[in-house]
């Protein structure tokens, strides 16, 4: 007779329970945490190891796998192998999983995919900072659903992305990883992702991560305390979790490494399991992020031991430790020890289970090795359109577009003109392996740097190149990680791997005196743990150019010949002044491995530059943490000399010019419980070639019971518009979205008045009405309206 789990035919829910009454405990422990693997297609598999994850023991590693196993952690993600080996090896695994285990319960894989599967050979994808700069949700989808098809060719079952951590510091390494500064855009854009990710049928669980507060740490500097209410995390940082958990049924959930008010995450029930769980209704999966839980005995000192380290997560709400067994294995001895009780065990792997049985991978464990699909033309053709929409214009004298058939002779400048790993975010495949001892810095092939891009473009004849400068002439592993790695933290003698030299720059001074125009590419380099100047572990202390691009730049525009910067890298920098003085200034981040091509078509007119910041440029390194959506009284008193940004939240000049005009109001008076504020105006192209503008609406609560911000965004919209054509623009924002968080904790809607501001950034405001909500204070419910529209009229 065939087993109930085994049956296909029952319920889910029946399967989980047969099955459970016939695991052991070391059996259930098993699926409650993951091996991190060199897989190899014979099964015989090696511990990975390393100074910030540790390592499973390797001698007792095959008797453990006979135990089964929750996940395995980055099977091809973790070394170079090529797809279909790799594959091969998961197959192997797999087959020891299902068939010579006693129960024969298939593991999950899990891979990095922020920025495109992390592969080899996988499609790089411009960073999660450009995702959000191209204020299109529906082509961010799209490029979800592409990285989620490579992903499900490769046996993947979830991916550890989208990150959902709302920018508050520009000089926090993971800037990069974020869509922007705006809750309500990020909540937007990673609705978008999670669904385009996981597909209608949630057959590839995305993990919303850093769940929270990640982004507001102590000077910006990985892992520091957050020092936040309830209130602010609330309303800035949980409403993007919110909105991706109830709008699109995210299958997974990453809690974040540091401490909010003395409490860490990990170890949190009420962020874990009231909150996500229990007022939300999430029904996914929680897991560690790597190594969190051993952090709360080594790092944060709220457990004695790894079995109390465990103990204190999976009870908050924990279901898999990644990306090892560190703590989770010590469950028995936490389990003798009163610690955690055999139902809290049975809850959380019943919920492992569930998600196995409704992947369906007990009736499809194995991989087709054949059906791999990497790089395909659609992947490559929606890489380039992210990164051509992504491309801002912060500056330009009437210099930009350039004509190719003009003829000019370009100098093309800088460390980042021809370094392919500049065009690449901290978690992108190449940039990632920096962290392996093995992995030597190389140039990647796929990569279109932007001298290729511009050779292109401009004609190889017309273009020269010299580097000016490095920002890092090695790129190599072994910072200290953890402040165990040191003696003594706050003296550590750790010299900058920033390069200081100067001898190059002459070289870039006469290439640019024998050119008609100068195009300087500078930034930052992505890496984690200070393999770079920005990505994870890699914060800044300033927002100065690294290094001696300032320099360069500063040597270059004393030529006297127009000036085109471009900014790549994953935060945004100060040009000391000269911001007015060159001819163009454009960012253009990290655009993945079209960046070069995508952005020579925005220097040329070729594409319409449409991208708009989603994180503010701060005037001076003193203003940080800046954000537009800041409180009245943000800029001291007096107002701070260095406070503001040049370059807001949502700004972005275009080839064209946009008049906003006519705008009509259905009603100045709103119902607090079903109302929402609808209006209508007109957007012109008043210039001479097509464009796309980026209508931006903001919404300030003039008189509330809490101190509020000077302006929020409410709604955002893409216009594309011919020369001289007008265009009617319909917005409606709910009711509810001019909740904020009240004493009671819970979210409220209040009646009151309301600054309607609508504009072209959150600086350029170009119509004002005011609406005003009528009604006694709410509270919101459970599912409440958390989307507004903008579109042009039918």
């Amino acid at each position: 007779m065939t087993a109930i789990y085994k049956d296909p035919s029952q319920p889910v829910a029946a399967r989980v329970a047969d099955l459970l009454a016939r695991m052991t405990l070391d059996e259930k422990i098993a699926q409650m945490h993951a091996f991190w693997l060199i897989l190899s297609e014979d099964g015989q598999h090696s511990v990975r190891a390393d100074s910030f994850t540790g390592a499973s023991d390797q001698d007792s590693l095959q008797k453990r796998l006979q135990l089964g196993l929750g996940q395995i952690t980055r099977p091809l993600g973790s070394h170079k192998v090529d797809a279909a080996a790799g594959v091969r090896a998961f197959n192997a695994l797999q087959k020891t999983m299902v068939e010579q285990t006693r129960l024969g319960i298939p593991v999950m894989s899990h891979e990095e995919c922020l920025v495109g599967l992390m592969a080899s050979g996988a499609t790089l994808f411009p960073s999660a900072l450009a995702f959000g700069a191209t204020w299109n949700p529906a082509l961010i989808e799209q490029m979800a659903a592409a990285i989620g098809a490579e992903a499900r060719s490769i046996g993947c079952h979830q991916g550890l992305a989208p990150v959902l951590d709302v920018s508050r510091d520009v000089r926090w390494g993971r800037t990069e990883e974020t869509f922007g500064e705006d809750p309500y855009l990020v909540g937007v854009m990673a609705t978008r992702y999670v669904r385009g990710l996981q597909g209608e049928q949630r057959d590839l669980l995305a993990t919303l991560k850093h769940y929270v507060g990640h982004s507001f740490s102590e000077g910006a500097r990985n892992h520091a305390p957050v020092h936040l209410g309830w209130r602010e995390l609330n309303d800035i940082f949980m409403l993007p979790f919110e909105m991706a958990v109830k709008q699109a049924n995210a299958g997974s959930v990453m809690p974040a490494y540091h401490d909010i008010d003395n409490e860490p995450c990990h170890a949190s029930r009420h962020l874990l399991t009231d909150v996500l769980r229990d007022q939300w209704g999430f029904d996914g999966l929680v897991v560690a992020d790597y190594v969190g839980v051993s952090l709360l005995y080594q790092h944060h000192g709220v457990a004695a031991d790894p079995a109390e380290a465990a103990a204190q997560s999976f009870n908050a709400g924990l279901d898999i430790e990644l990306p090892g067994d560190d703590c989770a294995t010590r469950l028995s001895d936490a389990l003798a020890r009163g610690l955690i009780s055999p139902a809290r065990i049975d809850e959380i792997v019943g919920r492992v289970l569930t998600e196995k049985f409704r992947l369906g991978l007990f009736e499809n464990p194995y991989v087709d090795e054949h059906a791999i699909a990497l790089r395909t033309p659609h992947a490559l053709a929606l890489a380039r359109e992210v990164a051509r929409q992504s491309v801002v214009i912060l500056e330009n004298n009437g210099t930009l577009p350039l004509n190719p058939a003009a003829r000019q002779r370009i100098a093309v400048i800088g460390p980042t003109a021809d370094d392919s790993l500049a065009m690449l975010g901290g978690y992108s495949f190449p940039v990632h392996l920096i962290l392996s001892k093995d992995q030597q810095t190389q140039a990647e092939p796929n990569v279109v740097t932007p001298l290729a891009g511009l050779r292109q473009i401009f004609g190889t004849d017309q273009v020269s190149y010299a580097q000016g400068c490095a920002i890092l002439e090695e790129r190599k592993y072994g910072s200290p990680v953890f402040p165990g790695d040191v003696a003594n933290s706050t003296e550590l003698a750790h010299a900058s791997p920033v390069s200081q030299n100067a001898d190059h720059i002459g070289a870039a001074v006469a290439a640019a005196q024998n050119a008609d125009i100068a195009i300087v590419c500078v930034g930052d380099l992505a890496g984690l743990f200070q393999t770079g100047t920005v990505g994870e572990g890699s914060d800044a202390d300033t927002l100065n150019l690294p290094g001696v691009q300032q320099q360069l730049l500063q040597a270059v525009v004393e030529t006297g010949k127009p000036v085109i910067v471009v900014l790549t890298g994953g935060r945004p920098y100060n040009l000391q002044g000269l911001e007015q003085r060159v001819a163009a200034l454009v960012m253009s981040f990290t655009g993945g491995e079209q960046a070069g091509i995508a952005l020579a078509e925005v220097l040329a007119g070729i594409v319409e530059p449409s991208g708009r910041m989603t994180i503010s440029v701060p005037k001076n390194v003193g203003a940080v943490p800046y954000f537009y959506n800041h409180k009245l009284k943000s800029a001291g008193t007096p107002i701070a000399f260095h406070f503001g940004s040049a370059y807001p939240f949502g700004y972005g000049q275009s080839y064209t010019t946009f008049a906003f005009d006519q705008l009509r109001v259905a009603a100045d008076t709103v119902d607090i419980h079903t109302g929402e504020i609808a209006f209508t105006f007109d957007i012109t192209n008043t210039g001479n070639r097509a464009g796309v503008e980026i209508p931006q609406i903001y919404v300030r609560d003039k008189l509330a019971s809490a101190v509020r911000p000077v302006k929020e965004l409410k709604a955002f919209g893409r216009i594309e518009l011919a020369a001289g054509e007008r265009k009617t623009v319909e917005v409606r924002v709910p009711v509810d979205m001019l909740n904020f968080t009240g004493s009671s904790g819970q979210r409220i809607v209040e009646p009151g008045e309301f600054d309607i501001q609508i504009g072209a950034s959150s600086n350029d405001i170009r119509l004002t009405t005011m609406v005003t909500v009528t009604g006694q204070t709410r509270t919101l419910a459970r599912d409440w309206r958390m989307e507004s529209t903008c579109r042009t009229a039918s």
